[in-house]
């Protein structure tokens, strides 16, 4: 499973009320930093596939998920169990170091 693009409508669908973790990577286009861990991710999401799903929220066109989990810089990550966060880190990590924080949270 690739990585699903959420939008402010589809927020709660998607990440609140789903059945497994999510890791929700708020991200822009023009972000150096979260176009460095896009691959990561993707490679992460097919890894995990049926585990976890990873989540791309793009602050520009939907700024009120982002504004309502505080995000202030980007990339922020956020993982989501049964609705609510359990972890978030900001800034670009390598994968491995991703790899740890999702193995540790999930």
């Amino acid at each position: 499973m690739s990585t699903v693009a959420v939008t402010d409508a589809t927020f709660d669908a998607e990440v609140k009320n789903s059945d497994i973790p999510v890791v929700v990577d708020f991200w822009a286009e023009w972000c150096g930093p979260c176009k460095q861990i896009g691959p990561a991710l993707e490679e992460l999401s097919a890894e995990y596939e049926g585990r976890i799903k990873v989540a791309k929220v793009d602050v520009d066109s939907n700024p009120n998920s982002a504004a309502a989990m505080g995000v202030r810089g980007i990339p922020a990550l956020f993982i989501f169990k049964d609705g609510q966060v359990v972890s978030n880190i900001a800034g670009a990590k390598p994968k491995a170091a991703l790899q740890s924080w999702i193995d540790e949270s999930i």
